[in-house]
């Protein structure tokens, strides 16, 4: 450069050096991202307890930490394997830590599941009808010793360490602190449009991943609490890929009752059967194929009602049947 002039050979040389800072943070982020992919498919995860905190009271102590699927035991020994079959990914923990009490603490935990659905039935198993519900994420509830949401493909338990209870307003202000560092949501998944029926008791979905009813060919599906004339039962959906696997499915199921009970009673065409029966375990049933999904009711005392129930589900599959 030694022909160019004095300015223009500055104004190059710092060009050059921006030009290779920017390459090497680049590089550091490229080297970051490939040595935990977990981390680099989705940003979101790892910046959800970026920025201030959730008040000028409370700091993050500490790292955030993250854990994969064959470390998360490290963290909630006893329980990963309540996460695992829901498509658990990643975890991000975060411990804030009251400027006031430093031995007070809420142990923030950002779980990303594998979808939607998987992020509400990793919920739906600690929900209950009668928690305390609050407006953050797609469905949140709250109680004194802590606070749990789900919103996209994450689910969030926020935990109070070292006093067993906070005032709610610190719960949900951490809440929605980490709510708004994660995608917006789209609702609620609609595969519990299925149950959406006049008798469903709100807020007693389940989904499950793995042996519905306890049975292992019911691989994965929804069951809820449905209360109409004074009576109270519980209706199911079983989801399968195809329509053939759920004709397998319903016929295993029927070869089961079959060698259980005398009371089993099987009417309908090859693709629409309706079973009606006694289950050793739940009592009174009826199932009934409906394309790709098996839907039923137990603990069935009407079987009247039950079956208006499950016509009323059968509607609502609809175009979804599946072929």
């Amino acid at each position: 450069m030694a022909g160019y002039p004095f300015r223009f050979r500055q104004r190059l040389s710092k060009r050059s050096s921006a030009i290779t800072a920017m390459t090497a943070f680049v590089l550091t982020l490229l080297i970051i991202m490939m040595s935990d992919p977990a981390l680099a498919s989705d940003p979101a995860i790892k910046d959800v307890f970026s920025g201030q905190s959730f008040s000028k009271e409370w700091a993050i102590g500490g790292a955030v930490e993250f854990y994969d699927r064959d470390t998360l035991f490290n963290h909630i020994d006893g329980e990963a394997e309540l996460y695992l079959p829901y498509g658990f990914d990643v975890l991000a923990s975060a411990n804030y830590i009251s400027k006031k009490n430093p031995d007070l603490s809420i142990v923030a935990d950002v779980y990303r599941m594998a979808s939607l659905l998987d992020a509400f039935g990793i919920y739906s198993n600690y929900r209950k009808t009668s928690n305390m519900w609050v407006a953050i994420g797609t469905e949140g509830f709250v109680s004194p010793s802590q606070l749990m949401f789900y919103q996209d493909r994450y689910f969030i338990r926020l935990q109070v360490s070292g006093e067993t209870s906070l005032p709610e307003d610190i719960l949900l202000a951490c809440a929605r602190a980490i709510s708004k560092n994660l995608p917006a949501g789209t609702g609620q998944p609609k595969e519990l449009d299925i149950l959406n029926i006049p008798a469903l008791v709100p807020k007693s979905e389940r989904y499950l991943t793995q042996s519905l009813l306890g049975y292992a060919f019911f691989r994965k599906g929804m069951i809820a609490d449905a209360v109409a004339q004074d009576e109270k039962m519980q209706i199911f959906a079983v989801h399968e890929d195809t329509q053939a696997d759920a004709r397998k499915t319903f016929d295993q199921y029927y070869v089961y009752l079959k060698s259980e009970t005398k009371s089993i009673q099987l009417t309908g065409n090859a693709d629409q059967r309706l079973l009606v029966a006694v289950d050793p375990l739940y009592g009174g049933v009826l199932a009934r194929q409906s394309g790709r999904y098996i839907i039923g009711a137990v603990r069935v005392k009407n079987n009247s009602l039950a079956g208006q129930f499950i016509e009323q589900m059968h509607k609502r599959i609809g175009s979804d049947a599946g072929t």
